[in-house]
């Protein structure tokens, strides 16, 4: 089977750089994946990506060494199996509140007898390999998102759940969850605390501790922090900052000159 980039890179002790896909584009995601990221999730939670988008960008993706990681709408069986169907090497699940929720996403995402992950990889065997049935359940990575006043109440139930191999914030929910303005970097005091307890936590577990920056100096910060896998911004924003500097840049070169005078 295809090996997962993001366990080799975890087993050296190395940071994920992941980038973010939220334009539901194919010919975009290729472009994304040949500049480098060691992987891209792909988000069907929030924004305008459907399933069908989903698969021609991670056939996309393919094309490069870039690990394909995709964020499902929710804790839901069918769209989960389908997604590693399709062929991502990780999911992320949005909303894990309970260990109750955690067992499920574990058994959503494995094949028996680890789990209830029904039989039918049909790109993902293209894509990993004929071997993909027996080694699936160790290859692929599963995250839980912490992102609820709930899910820290349940922390360490949370993170002790057999099967879970990481957790990742997300840091404008959980602080809208604490009361906090809402954002990536800069976060209200309440918030940065409970961010460093989480990565304490699942450090302590064994799990490898995600979260979302909108700066790559935030990421690397994190980074320094103990965090290894960081996501920064997003396609479109990167499109949109891309954008505003070319234009700033061009305006400024042209803007009109003082006549002076009296």
């Amino acid at each position: 089977m295809r090996p997962n980039r993001l366990r080799e890179i975890w087993a050296r002790g190395g940071a994920v750089a992941n980038g973010w896909l939220a334009i539901p584009n194919s010919f975009s995601a290729e472009t994304m994946a040949h500049q480098g990221w060691d992987s891209l999730t792909i988000d069907l939670q929030h924004g305008v990506v459907d399933y069908q988008a989903m698969v021609t960008m991670l056939q996309a993706i393919s094309t490069t060494d870039t690990v394909p990681v995709v964020r499902v709408p929710w804790l839901e069986p069918g769209i989960l199996m389908k997604t590693l169907d399709a062929g991502a090497y990780g999911v992320i699940c949005p909303m894990v509140n309970t260990r109750a929720d955690a067992e499920k996403l574990v058994a959503y995402t494995h094949y028996a007898p680890r789990g209830t992950r029904s039989f039918g990889p049909v790109r993902a065997l293209l894509y990993g390999g004929a071997d993909y049935p027996a080694k699936a359940n160790d290859t692929i990575v599963t995250f839980a998102m912490i992102e609820t006043a709930q899910a820290l109440d349940n922390l360490d139930d949370i993170l002790a759940t057999p099967g879970l191999d990481a957790i990742y914030i997300g840091p404008s929910d959980l602080s809208l969850a604490l009361g906090c303005n809402p954002t990536f970097d800069d976060l209200d005091p309440k918030a940065a605390d409970a961010v460093e307890h989480i990565l304490a936590r699942a450090k302590a577990h064994g799990l490898v501790a995600g979260i979302h920056n909108g700066t790559p100096e935030a990421a690397a910060r994190r980074i320094a922090m103990g965090f290894q896998f960081v996501t920064i911004s997003s396609d479109a924003r990167l499109i949109a900052a891309g954008s505003q500097q070319v234009l700033a840049t061009l305006r400024a070169s042209h803007a009109p000159k003082d006549a002076g005078g009296y």
